[in-house]
């Protein structure tokens, strides 16, 4: 069902690829304010094309990009190739190591009705329409997606360990993670690797957002293009891609903050219980353990007030939402029905874009704000497992936006993957 592609990578030359590690930048939707300006005081930084500034930042990166391939900066590898990219970490309270194993490619930019590629989340339309001005400008690719194929007999994980022997890069990010990066140039075990994915479908684990702004100027493209063959280097998209049978698998919880709400505090706890059982707590930084492993429970703090929430089973049913069973019975969707739609009033649209909500992964972060009145209040939620993920997608529903933190994040400015026309590589021309 996937088709993907092994592709000729735009890094960083030699000389510089010697301190990769100054280099390299968080992804778009996580680097922080502080970490942005701090990486932009680098003036050849990855930062500046994956989130560029200033008053026409698309256009401002399209034309740094050109001065970095004039200069020298970023070379074109002379090999398509299938890069592997190990992630080795450690969680917070664990002395467990962990290593995600996985590679990056280009994949063809599948419509959701294809059923090919199945997201599980919906998207912030904000960041999408960003992420499609900088891909339609750049014509580049600065920073891979995240999805997942099913594989139990494990067929390409020996020859990505052979692989990753013989690192390009490796280097410590800002998550404190290891990051490893090789590359599979025969001809053999690249053709391996596209005939084990022929037959897969791929879960979007991670970038909805960017993942949906290639789908959408891929639509673009098509509609301009009346010779259109599905060849053209606009068709495809780059990802990284893990099996999701690894026990290394990680996703964390993702908490929701509101600045503030249209009802006193006394207000909103008694609407609260018309649907959840309240427990108030005396110590906030508890809430994340005490609905740990308890389904449909929920931490809030309130204006520097702790309860626990709990929904009373007998009106679960009440949700009226026309989505799939497995998609009512999530943490999230109770979250989102019963508090943003029910009590505070916002609806189930209004939420994807709704300017007072954030997302914070940080529990203590939570807190922190609400105590210094940056937030009216903190809602605390238990992790998504990755079962609960695969009969999402296969039922063809999604999650609230921003159910999931697969964990770790992959950073950007190890490769860059260019669809222009004379810089990408295609399986005809590849021999493949």
């Amino acid at each position: 069902m996937a088709e993907i592609l092994p592709l000729k990578a735009w890094r960083y030359n030699d000389e510089l690829n010697q301190n990769i590690d100054q280099l390299t930048s968080p992804l778009f939707d996580v680097v922080s304010a502080k970490q942005r300006e701090a990486l932009y005081q680098n003036l050849i930084n990855s930062i500046h094309l994956s989130v560029p500034r200033g008053d026409a930042p698309s256009e401002d990166a399209a034309s740094l990009l050109q001065n970095w391939k004039d200069q020298g900066v970023l070379v074109q590898d002379q090999m398509p190739g299938i890069y592997v990219y190990y992630q080795y970490f450690r969680l917070p309270g664990s002395d467990k190591d962990y290593c995600r194993k996985g590679f990056i490619c280009n994949i063809k930019a599948y419509d959701w009705h294809e059923k090919v590629l199945l997201r599980h989340e919906n998207t912030i339309p904000s960041a999408v329409n960003d992420r499609i001005e900088l891909l339609e400008k750049t014509e580049l690719n600065t920073s891979p997606t995240h999805g997942l194929y099913t594989d139990p007999e494990f067929t390409l994980e020996r020859y990505m360990d052979e692989s990753i022997k013989s690192p390009l890069y490796e280097t410590e990010d800002y998550q404190g993670v290891r990051d490893v990066l090789a590359v599979i140039h025969d001809h053999a075990v690249i053709g391996l690797f596209m005939q084990t994915l022929k037959d897969r479908q791929v879960l979007l684990a991670d970038g909805h957002h960017r993942y949906e702004g290639s789908l959408e100027y891929r639509k673009k493209m098509m509609h301009l293009n009346p010779q259109h063959t599905g060849y053209e280097p606009y068709n495809y998209h780059l990802m990284y891609l893990t099996n999701s049978e690894h026990d290394d698998l990680r996703i964390l919880p993702t908490h929701r903050l509101l600045e503030n709400i249209s009802m006193t505090d006394e207000e909103f706890l008694e609407a609260l219980s018309t649907y959840f059982v309240i427990t108030p707590k005396e110590d906030a930084y508890e809430l994340n353990e005490v609905i740990t492993g308890k389904t449909w429970a929920f931490g809030l703090y309130l204006s520097g007030n702790a309860y626990k929430l709990r929904l009373k089973p007998e009106v679960h049913h009440l949700i009226e939402w026309d989505i799939p069973q497995e998609v009512k019975d999530l943490d999230l969707t109770v979250m989102h029905y019963f508090i943003f739609e029910k009590v505070l009033g916002i609806d189930r649209e209004a939420q994807r874009d709704y300017s007072g909500l954030s997302y914070v992964r940080n529990f203590t972060e939570c807190v922190s704000k609400v105590d210094a009145g940056k937030a009216r209040l903190a809602l605390i939620t238990n992790d998504v497992s990755m079962e609960q993920v695969k009969r999402v997608c296969y039922s063809g529903a999604i999650m609230p936006q921003k159910s999931t933190f697969f964990y770790p994040k992959v950073i950007c400015g190890f490769l860059f993957s260019s669809i222009k026309t004379d810089e990408f590589i295609t399986a005809a021309s590849a021999c493949f």
